[in-house]
């Protein structure tokens, strides 16, 4: 790849012609349509979040005469496109746009046509240092992953985006990173996720290929990288999210992040009542003894079976001693073993009094069959029958 130094280039230069998309919150051009801002494997504008005080900070520097770091970009033909530095470009230009204002040494605040004259002319005559590259798309593509602004590092699937840039990444992002989108508030109440930081089209692209290895997805982005549209994630990711609110109708806080789609591809050819999960959902919420919240639905999607899901909670330390105790006094003056699996047997240890260390307490009446963690429902066995029962 080949660079070339540019030092005579200046804020005014750049800015020029500057336009911003507010629908799609993304710098679009500068340098007098010449520069290209934000191409397909940009990331979006985050500057503007948590109050704007990362866009303030750019272009107060350039106001006290500080340095705001090397810029690169890449030449495509007679035009150009940012390869590092969109963030503070698109900073400077809104600032000229008049969509921000920022902080003067007294606390006043000013937009950019409330500066004096003479502060207007120091910001747009400012110099920039801007490196010009010239190289192949694999070149660029692999610069552009390591070239990114301290404290803000490339996620891992704005850096898939960089590298499959192409139509299917265009056509995804409109659907998985538009912040206006009205099916946003839909989605959030299943899937985690910035969703300008490409975290939801990620979730998505884990859902259809069914893995969330990065090789996995990244195959399915290049097989698909020149696709006009991308109808067939849009798709899959819609019948998830619709198996998901058709079977729990009533929206939970902990349904958000599971994994639907897993859930979708092991579940979603079973026949439910809606009407008894959702019983069943009110019940475990309300069972003091369920500790994870969040495997209940697919414990009641597995029937039942996966009960470790819910991190059910044992018995109190003070109700395993109050049992074993009163356990351990009936089974000597019966002359029998404290564990009554074994009492009930011929071995050697019918009639073995087991240490409490050596024991386990359990459910006299499974859990999973409505039994509770309570004194009235333990009992104490050896740990080799413990194990014979199981942990229901």
């Amino acid at each position: 790849m080949n660079t070339t130094l540019r030092t005579d280039l200046t804020v005014g230069d750049i800015c020029a012609g500057f336009e911003f998309s507010a629908a799609e919150g993304k710098g679009l051009y500068g340098w007098s349509g010449r520069l290209t801002i934000q191409p397909e494997y940009q990331r979006h504008y985050l500057y503007a979040e948590r109050g704007g005080s990362r866009e303030r900070a750019v272009v107060e520097s350039v106001l006290r005469g500080y340095p705001i770091g090397l810029l690169y970009f890449n030449r495509v033909g007679d035009a150009y496109e940012v390869l590092d530095g969109q963030q503070r470009i698109t900073s400077l230009g809104r600032f000229t746009k008049e969509l921000f204002p920022v902080e003067d040494a007294q606390g006043n605040l000013h937009y950019f046509e409330s500066l004096s004259a003479v502060q207007r002319e120091k910001f747009l005559s400012t110099p920039l240092t801007i490196y010009i590259c010239a190289g192949t798309e694999d070149e660029i593509k692999s610069w552009y992953k390591t070239i990114n602004i301290a404290g803000l590092a490339l996620n891992r699937q704005e850096i898939s985006n960089a590298i499959y840039s192409g139509a299917f990444v265009t056509a995804a992002k409109k659907i998985f990173s538009n912040s206006t989108s009205p099916r946003l508030h839909l989605w959030r109440n299943y899937v985690r996720g910035d969703v300008k930081r490409q975290e939801i089209l990620l979730t998505a692209l884990e859902w259809v290929v069914k893995s969330s290895d990065d090789s996995a997805v990244e195959t399915y982005m290049s097989a698909h990288r020149n696709d006009g549209d991308a109808s067939e994630l849009e798709a899959y990711f819609e019948r998830v999210i619709d198996w998901a609110q058709k079977t729990f109708p009533r929206v939970h806080d902990d349904m958000c992040g599971l994994d639907w789609g897993r859930l979708y591809e092991t579940y979603h050819e079973k026949i439910f009542d809606v009407a008894e999960l959702a019983a069943q959902v009110d019940k475990l919420y309300a069972d003091d003894a369920v500790t994870d919240k969040r495997g209940i639905f697919e414990y009641v999607l597995s029937g039942g079976e996966l009960t470790k899901l819910l991190h059910v909670r044992y018995f109190e330390p003070s109700t395993i001693k109050t049992v074993y105790a009163r356990q351990t006094r009936e089974a000597e003056l019966a002359g029998k073993s404290n564990c009554p699996m074994c009492a009930a047997g011929k071995g050697s240890n019918a009639k073995r009094i087991w240490k409490r260390d050596d024991m386990d307490a359990d459910h006299v009446t499974a859990w999973s069959a409505g039994g509770e963690t309570s004194a009235a429902n333990c009992q104490m066995l050896c740990r080799h029958h413990n194990r014979l029962k199981g942990n229901a």
